[in-house]
């Protein structure tokens, strides 16, 4: 019962969230965080408790994460990456455990794998609506 309201809230935040970044441009952006908490959320049954302290280390884990340039060699780039989630792992293991920990990484990277493969399905889609002949619909 807990579980499903705090999903309802987060969802319901991020209605709010996507309908104020509708305003300010950001909208794609706030519609994906909030399905990623919501995604992270579920799979790794959080609790409410766990929720509260979760995001805010995971805030501060993705601003790290982020702050990796895209322009480094690839080698010491994936380094700096390793080396980030190997700070945070004992953070995240104190909160969720050894093993939710540890499945946290693996939830964190197929969910980007899956954005990225939805969004080249859209863009598929929308260059086949866009050929010359076809209707959109």
């Amino acid at each position: 019962m807990m579980k499903e309201f705090v999903l309802y809230i987060l969802f319901l935040t991020g209605s709010f969230s996507v309908a104020h970044a509708q305003e300010d441009g950001g909208k794609k952006e706030q519609k994906i965080k909030a399905l990623y908490v919501a995604y992270v959320t579920q799979q790794l049954n959080l609790s409410e408790a766990e929720a509260q302290k979760f995001w805010p280390i995971h805030a501060e884990f993705e601003t790290e994460m982020k702050g990796v340039s895209i322009d480094m060699p690839e080698l010491p780039r994936q380094q700096a990456l390793l080396d980030i989630k190997k700070k945070y792992q004992d953070r995240f293991t104190n909160i969720l455990g050894s093993a939710r920990s540890n499945n946290f990484y693996r939830l964190d990277g197929e969910f980007r794998r899956k954005l990225i493969d939805e969004i080249r399905k859209r863009r598929q889609e929308n260059n086949m609506n866009m050929r010359p002949g076809k209707r959109r619909n």
